[in-house]
């Protein structure tokens, strides 16, 4: 289990450090409204992880806002999707009572945010109040808003959720267990379940696309020890975990003739 790196670990402790002596975000937040009269309390936590290059296989647009498009800088480890409250029964809250995003909240996070929670799109996401905007605030306002009762509002969210992400390395994991990336090598996915599960003493859920690991997800009750995945695993026996194919900025698009599309439902 790997520990948080050093220059990142100055970063979240000179932040919280920051925000707690200039009180946050300061006044005029801009209040959602629930999708729901009223949301129940939700159950567990999963924390979604993604594989950059089987999501960036999808894209042909290239832009500056995408870490599919940073080429030999491009994410070569496992970035965070988001921190989600579930319920039991497989269903989920969502866009919940809360605060609009506001950038300036989590300004000191931005470096480890653009590093390990990137956005893989060039379109803007959609937010919980008929707008768009950065992938963040999809993520807070969408479901952020509806874990606040346990992880704090805006900023607590975020670091809440990275400091999850390294305390859970799976990119270490695997690695160590020799699931490296590979264009040519299929691996077990039932391996890979085993690898992680003897690292956290928890099965993840695996999910994948076109044979391609796309995603591992871990669960968690909501005092953050692990637990079991309501939903389960949606992958073959064998699975590719594909190296990068560096995308380039080049006039917007990329020599790939694949569509690509934000998953508007996470």
């Amino acid at each position: 289990m790997a520990s948080i790196p050093i220059l990142l670990l100055i970063l979240l402790v000179g932040s919280l450090y920051s925000v707690e002596v200039n009180g946050g975000g300061g006044g005029g937040t801009v209040e959602l409204v629930s999708t729901v009269a009223e949301q129940r309390v939700f159950d567990y936590f999963a924390l979604a992880l993604q594989w950059p290059p089987t999501y960036c296989s999808k894209s042909t647009k290239c832009c500056s806002q995408s870490a599919c498009c940073r080429g030999a800088n491009s994410p070569s480890v496992f970035t965070i999707h988001g921190l989600w409250p579930d319920y039991n029964d497989g269903s989920w809250p969502s866009c919940c009572s809360g605060s609009a995003f506001d950038e300036v909240e989590i300004s000191t996070l931005f470096g480890a945010l653009e590093q390990y929670w990137p956005t893989l799109s060039c379109s803007k996401s959609s937010t919980c109040h008929g707008k768009k905007g950065l992938f963040w605030a999809h993520e807070v306002e969408k479901h952020g808003t509806c874990a606040s009762s346990v992880t704090g509002e805006e900023y607590n969210y975020f670091l809440t959720t990275i400091n999850l992400y390294f305390t859970y390395n799976v990119t270490e994991v695997l690695f160590e267990a020799g699931y490296v990336p590979s264009n040519s090598e299929k691996y077990p996915a039932g391996g890979i379940s085993s690898a992680i599960e003897n690292a956290f003493h928890t099965t993840p859920q695996l999910i994948c696309l076109n044979g391609a690991l796309e995603e591992v997800r871990l669960c968690f009750n909501k005092d953050f020890t692990v637990r079991e995945c309501v939903a389960k695993s949606d992958c073959p026996d064998y699975v590719s975990l594909p190296e990068f194919a560096s995308l380039e900025l080049n006039g917007g698009t990329t020599t790939a003739d694949r569509s690509f599309s934000y998953h508007e439902s996470s």
